[in-house]
């Protein structure tokens, strides 16, 4: 038995390198490089995964979209996988639909397709062909706004900006759905006209979420627009 004096560590070096079974240490030098080497090798080797995903380019996973947007005719080849959000922001170049979540959440992406409103970020550029899409951007321009354009910034209905291009998108559709007399969650009366009141309007904008909390300005800039009140 040793004692732990101090001097069981000098015992145990001496132990290692006089038996012979066990590595030396230059040995086991050479086989962790050989081990680093071959894992950085085995890095860059495709995997199974890689292989299985067609390249961009791949002509067989691509297709031609035909789509109006802001009025305008678009023909694109895209891949398959493409959202109509990427579709707009990176082939498009209309960058004021914004990507925040990515996962539909927050509806910073907020487009108007056919009249109706819609998570860019969840839905295929291809899904939407001979579709009639509003961005932000045709909605109104800096010198002739959209009514409810220039009630957010009357009524300062955004802080940062950034969620405010889907909080607008998002606004006109829902003035359009309570005209039409869609009811919604909290509708109390299904048979008459749908008025835009305060909780139909905050209820209908639930989706739109503003980090900086502008929800009180955003209210009052949609009820300028529909006539009514806060």
């Amino acid at each position: 038995m040793y004692k732990n004096d101090g001097r069981i560590f000098a015992d145990i070096h001496d132990l290692w390198w006089e038996n012979e079974a066990l590595p030396s240490l230059s040995s086991f030098e050479l086989s962790r490089r050989g081990l680093m080497a071959g894992t950085a090798a085995a890095a860059t080797l495709p995997t199974v995964a890689d292989a299985a995903s067609p390249a961009p380019s791949d002509p067989a996973h691509t297709a031609k979209v035909a789509v109006e947007v802001n009025g305008k005719p678009e023909q694109l080849v895209l891949d398959t996988r493409t959202t109509l959000l990427d579709a707009l922001r990176e082939h498009l170049h209309l960058t004021g639909t914004k990507k925040g979540c990515d996962h539909g959440q927050c509806g910073a992406c907020t487009v108007i397709v056919d009249g109706r409103r819609i998570n860019s970020c969840l839905t295929l550029a291809v899904m939407h062909q001979g579709a009639k899409v509003t961005t932000i951007e045709g909605l109104g321009t800096p010198d002739h706004l959209h009514p409810m354009q220039a009630a957010f910034v009357k009524h300062d209905g955004y802080q940062c900006g950034y969620c405010t291009p889907g909080q607008i998108c998002s606004a006109v559709a829902v003035l359009g759905e309570i005209e039409a007399g869609i009811p919604s969650h909290v509708t109390e009366d299904l048979t008459g006209p749908i008025r835009a009141t305060n909780m139909e309007m905050r209820e209908r904008m639930s989706g739109n979420i503003c980090r900086c909390g502008a929800y009180s300005n955003i209210a009052e800039a949609m009820a300028e627009v529909a006539g009514e009140k806060a």
